[in-house]
């Protein structure tokens, strides 16, 4: 892992990613991508025939230069490499396109918890985020000084659409020195035995090079419970799940999990594209 981008609105929130984003960055030796996006929309900064938005669009970038020197002050980020950026463009869209021109590794964002994450991004920008990026995106909450990936917890359903992401897991899993914690829940309207369970997970992941990882079947009312319930009896440091592009979450992953499982969850989570 070499850089890891922490999109930033300057609340209280992404400062809380921004932390976390410091600590990752020291024990692994990474860069620090802190971006700043200023609404296409609302600032056509690109658009110089509209030339009665440009001093606002330089009024709210002089600004945002001036949070970022309050940032890179901080005593958390000494000793860290820290870029700043700001661009104008819509969140969703400016996250992936940085992503890939810089090759960013993990996208670390705050949230405020059970009301979504409305506090950082409007709307549904986050979603959109945490769906389409083809970078794991790690979901933050509160202020953790004691931030550290021991135990990280994998749900899925385990099939076969869901093995590109389990590689990236597992290369996270690496890279953090974590024991993955593969988890499958089963509920009355999906129920799988225990049995079937079992032979479709090792099947699953038997390509896959990896042996610190324990399998786990646990039953309850719904997957979000499931996964929450397990995870906190695991006293994990991490959940990850798949995301499934326009879909939607994968198959096991239905509906508005995934909105849910971020907003309610009290334990970061990371999501992988499929």
């Amino acid at each position: 892992m070499k850089k890891i981008l922490v999109p930033t609105d300057f609340s209280k929130e992404a400062e809380n990613a921004i932390k976390i984003a410091a600590k990752l960055a020291k024990k692994h030796d990474c860069e620090l991508i802190l971006l700043h996006l200023l609404d296409q929309q609302l600032y056509s900064y690109s658009d110089s025939s509209n030339s009665s938005q440009l001093p606002e669009a330089l009024f709210f970038m002089q600004l945002a230069h001036k949070e970022f020197e309050n940032i890179t002050n901080k005593p958390y980020l000494k000793g860290i490499t820290v870029h700043e950026m700001i661009d104008f463009k819509e969140v969703e869209l400016g996250v992936m396109e940085i992503s890939k021109e810089h090759n960013i590794d993990l996208v670390v964002m705050g949230s405020q918890g059970a009301s979504g994450l409305k506090e950082l991004f409007v709307g549904s920008t986050a979603e959109k985020v945490v769906r389409y990026s083809d970078t794991p995106v790690l979901v933050v909450k509160n202020d953790q000084p004691n931030f550290h990936i021991d135990d990280f917890v994998f749900a899925s359903d385990f099939n076969e659409d869901n093995k590109e992401s389990y590689k990236k897991a597992v290369k996270l899993a690496k890279t953090f020195n974590a024991k993955i914690h593969l988890l499958m829940v089963n509920t009355i309207g999906n129920f799988t035995t225990t049995a079937s369970a079992r032979v479709r997970i090792t099947e699953f992941i038997k390509d896959v090079s990896f042996d610190n990882y324990t399998i786990n079947i646990y039953n309850d009312e719904t997957p979000e419970k499931g996964i929450l319930n397990f995870s906190q009896i695991m006293g994990a440091d991490l959940i990850g799940i798949s995301t499934h592009g326009r879909q939607g979450l994968s198959h096991f992953f239905n509906g508005s999990l995934s909105e849910d499982l971020v907003n309610h969850a009290q334990k970061p989570v990371i999501t992988f594209r499929i």
